[in-house]
């Protein structure tokens, strides 16, 4: 089970973290977990994942702004997000896939899903 938190209201040049807790996965992996969404008119996108093991990718969009980090103890997955922009609007979900590490931001590579939270960026 997958949940998210921290959304909402931002206006362009702001900052949001976003949150997912993680049920389920064994604390020392291997897992992948990623960040997705989906912007009004736009099929959804990957935007960042890490796997147990620290290592991360980023989508261009986002590279240089948006920084992924997990707490394991937690199993928690952040995303924070700086300079945002009206077009990084959306419903921001968290994935994840055992059994597996190596991070991706293909949404076909992972199993569970969250429900998502709303991300809006005024200009």
């Amino acid at each position: 089970q997958l949940t998210e938190s921290g959304g909402g209201s931002v206006q362009t040049g702001g900052s949001l973290r976003v949150s997912c807790i993680v049920s389920g996965l064994p604390q020392n992996g291997p897992y992948r977990l990623g960040w997705f969404r989906r912007s009004p008119g736009k099929e959804r996108e990957g935007i960042a994942s890490i796997d147990n093991y620290e290592s991360s990718i980023y989508a261009d969009s986002v590279r240089g702004r948006f920084t992924i980090s997990q707490d394991k103890a937690k199993v928690t997955v952040f995303l924070q997000l700086d300079s945002l922009k009206p077009e990084d609007s959306g419903m921001y979900f968290c994935a994840a896939k055992e059994n597996t590490a190596i991070p991706s931001i293909n949404e076909y590579l992972y199993d569970f899903w969250g429900q998502g939270t709303q991300i809006t960026v005024s200009s």
